[in-house]
């Protein structure tokens, strides 16, 4: 190819850039984001503050972000399919954009079982038999479970590894 002809050749990165709105709108069809994020990559593309704040406001009206349902979709997939602790689930929404009390108002009231359940799960991936109290228990707490939960969970395996010898 000679020179004339790549330079008459379009280029991606000399194209004009599209409207704000088209922009978000490719990004949301990428994947779900939080309005704090959707705003920071488009602030990052260039667009100014105002046009943001109105294409986030058109995207509302076209329903296109519903952040609370989408806050609430991401946390009971984490909720359910993860081995994450609630404490590690909120902060990871929280890394995402999303409000901490649009994420509080997800949390099941009741989580003592499921957190039990989980701190065991990550305990008996984590850890062999034998292995000392002090840094399951570390593990744990580093995991975001609760005093009581990780050492309630940690003694259960224990006691479930003797009865195993």
């Amino acid at each position: 190819m000679s020179k004339e002809q790549a330079a008459a050749r379009p280029s991606r990165s000399r194209g004009v850039q599209p409207s704000c709105k088209a922009k978000a709108v490719e990004l949301l069809a990428r994947s779900d984001q939080s309005i704090r994020r959707l705003s920071d990559k488009l602030s990052r593309k260039g667009y100014g503050e105002d046009e943001i704040e109105e294409t986030i406001q058109w995207l509302q009206s076209k329903r296109f972000i519903q952040e609370e349902e989408r806050c609430r979709r991401r946390f009971e997939f984490l909720y359910h399919d993860s081995s994450y602790s609630v404490r590690q689930i909120v902060a990871k929404l929280q890394q995402q954009g999303y409000d901490r009390d649009m994420i509080r108002e997800c949390i099941p009231d009741d989580t003592d079982e499921r957190e039990y359940a989980v701190a065991m799960k990550v305990v008996r991936r984590r850890f062999k038999a034998g292995a000392e109290q002090q840094k399951m228990l570390q593990h744990l707490y580093m995991k975001g479970f609760d005093y009581d939960t990780a050492r309630n969970a940690v003694e259960d395996l224990r006691l479930e590894w003797d009865e195993d010898i």
